[in-house]
């Protein structure tokens, strides 16, 4: 009789590491490859949001590239031990692989956390610093007064945008200037750069390198950071509910806010921050859809292109300014120059920079943004208007800046037009961050600030002297990675809430979908027994169903059945006819909304 072999011990985990060494190695070639000066901080902040509003061609080109890999060479090896299972060299073999699979991993672990720097960031993470607290100035604390006819505001936020852009005569680090229209822009109006003939910008300090992150520190003057694991800001039912920022001052002056941008805002929680903080009117891809601008199922790059941002743009303006007698900000954000590489609209000329498709992205937006501040000034409301320009943050594009040199300082892109203030320090070049434009945009608006500072930031008006000409940005860099507990106490998110919320996220819900002989639908979710023990904070559980567009259709309920599932039965007629939708599973807490499933597809038979 012949002997059974032995089993393979080394087998599982010959696969698992075949596995796990690809995946991590496409996957930091993936990310270094797409994203330049990459953070610890943008990546644990951004792994910590949902999906929603995330650019589907991303996510499909990180399956594709990375984690397909990775399953056909598990599946292949996997294949190779079932076929060569009873040869007497597979033992040997498997032990081989698993050992190399295994150095390779760490060897790819090893070097991200390099990349990264992830030591440094541990290490800053697990020191307190009191630096925000002991700089913080709190908007409620000082006297800030405005003109007796206020000025209306609009305020452009320019993806990726840096004032490194420009040719090296004009300051920037390029041989031909990508930004020729803003760099006119910058010069003739004040970018703090005193009586130098070049550019200057904002230094994008921790906690403001990404898009949200960004657009936090230039309207509060603080660096997004929490020092807890923020599990998804958009996902929380406040968002530093514990700060005044620009928004909440505007809104309280009687200012009418609008918020447009060309993606969904519920990406990295812009959607609950702008209506927390001020009461914005949200414009964005998804209101775009739903009130017919565009057709139901447009979508390029990040939803919709610049070219419409800025005629949108036109038409709300000329909507503020039919009631004269009530102020107006209108917030604008880019997309078109996202990385990687941007995209190339109708307006744009592909060939116009042999080819570089990034630098005529950035052409085709300083053009664009140039003719939009033109049709502004020729407009009535005009001179009783103040417009700021600013990039969020450096660019990630992994390859765009590498001719740069390693001593230049990057700085975002800056400029401030018509303002109702004048430089105290004319021929002096400043040195500053974006948590300056937080005070200098309500000075820009002919606003007196007690002290002049607000938040981290310093009036660049007023000639006092920034955080960063003090202490120097290296030590305020390094400060502001530190954990903070001022900042912790501010952002509405707790310790317990984290604790309970992440222990409701280890639940494993399962969604069926049944149509039922009448026609209606039943939905049923099991995995949730546990819940009953977090009634004290859970409130309730719903269905988030979307359609084909993933616009919001129906969010039914989802009662508690006496075997512990949840279910819900409801009619077809709630889909508004549509036959493809997509549900999500999601719980609602007193901390605020947990996405407990992905988007599951389902397909009504009749």
């Amino acid at each position: 009789m012949k002997q059974k072999g032995k089993f393979n011990w080394y087998a599982i985990p010959f696969v698992a590491f075949s596995f796990l060494s690809v995946w991590l190695i496409l996957s930091e070639l993936w990310a270094f490859n797409n994203w330049s000066n990459l953070k610890a901080e943008e990546i644990i902040f951004e792994l910590s949001q949902p999906l929603t509003g995330t650019g589907d061609d991303i996510i499909a080109k990180y399956i594709y590239k990375c984690l397909v890999p990775g399953l056909v060479i598990a599946a292949m090896v996997t294949a190779y031990l079932i076929l060569f299972r009873r040869s007497d060299a597979v033992r040997k073999v498997s032990r081989i692989g698993m050992f190399l699979s295994i150095v390779i991993a760490i060897e790819a672990f090893a070097y991200g956390w390099v990349q990264l720097d992830l030591g440094e960031y541990l290490a800053n993470a697990g020191k307190d610093s009191s630096y925000i607290e002991d700089n913080y100035v709190d908007p409620r604390s000082v006297s800030i007064t405005f003109p007796r006819k206020k000025r209306n505001l609009i305020y452009l936020y320019l993806e990726s945008t840096e004032a490194t852009f420009a040719d090296t005569k004009s300051g920037g680090a390029f041989e031909e200037n990508c930004i020729p229209e803003l760099t006119a822009l910058a010069k003739e109006n004040e970018d703090f750069s005193g009586s130098a003939l070049t550019l200057n910008g904002g230094r994008a300090m921790n906690g403001a390198t990404w898009t949200v992150g960004a657009m936090f520190a230039q309207t509060s003057g603080l660096p997004l950071k929490t020092g807890l694991d923020t599990n998804g800001m958009s996902s929380q039912s406040s968002f530093f509910p514990g700060i005044t920022t620009l928004g909440d001052i505007l809104g309280d002056n009687g200012y009418r806010q609008t918020l447009m941008i060309g993606s969904n805002a519920s990406f990295g929680g812009r959607r609950l921050y702008f209506t927390e903080h001020g009461g914005y009117d949200i414009r964005d891809y998804v209101y775009a859809q739903q009130y017919g601008l565009i057709p139901s199922d447009y979508k390029v790059w990040w939803g919709y292109e610049d070219e419409k941002l800025f005629a949108f743009a036109r038409q709300r303006l000329t909507e503020l300014s039919n009631d004269p007698d009530t102020p107006f900000n209108l917030t604008l954000l880019t997309a078109d120059t996202h990385f990687p590489d941007g995209y190339l609209c109708e307006k744009c000329d592909p060939e116009e920079f042999g080819g570089n498709q990034y630098a005529e992205v950035f052409h085709c937006s300083s053009r664009q943004v140039s003719e939009f501040v033109a049709w502004c000034q020729e407009q009535p409301w005009y001179d009783n208007t103040t417009i700021v320009i600013s990039g969020d943050h450096l660019t990630m594009d992994a390859d765009f800046c590498d001719n740069v040199a390693d001593d230049y300082e990057r700085r975002v892109y800056t400029c401030y037009i018509n303002a109702a203030a004048k430089n105290a320090a004319p021929e002096k070049t400043r040195d500053y961050t974006t948590f300056d434009d937080f005070p200098t945009t309500l000075s820009a608006l002919g606003c007196t600030i007690e002290g002049e500072r607000l938040g981290l930031g310093t009036n660049l008006f007023s000639g006092k002297e920034t955080l960063t000409e003090r202490d120097g940005a290296r030590q305020m860099n390094l400060e502001l990675s530190r954990r903070s507990e001022f900042m912790e106490a501010r952002s509405g998110v707790s310790r317990k809430a984290l604790a309970t919320r992440a222990a409701i996220e280890k639940m494993n819900p399962k969604l069926s979908i049944k149509e039922l002989d009448d026609g209606t639908l039943y939905c049923r979710v099991t995995g949730l027994e546990d819940l009953s023990s977090y009634s004290d904070v859970v409130d309730y559980v719903y269905l988030h169903i979307r359609n084909a567009n993933q616009l919001s259709i129906f969010l039914p309920k989802l009662m508690r059945e006496p075997d512990g599932s949840y279910a819900v039965s409801f009619s077809p007629d709630y889909l508004e006819g549509n036959k493809d939708i997509t549900c999500m599973v999601r719980i609602v807490t007193t901390d605020g909304t947990i996405d407990m499933t992905d988007a599951i597809p389902y397909s009504l038979s009749r």
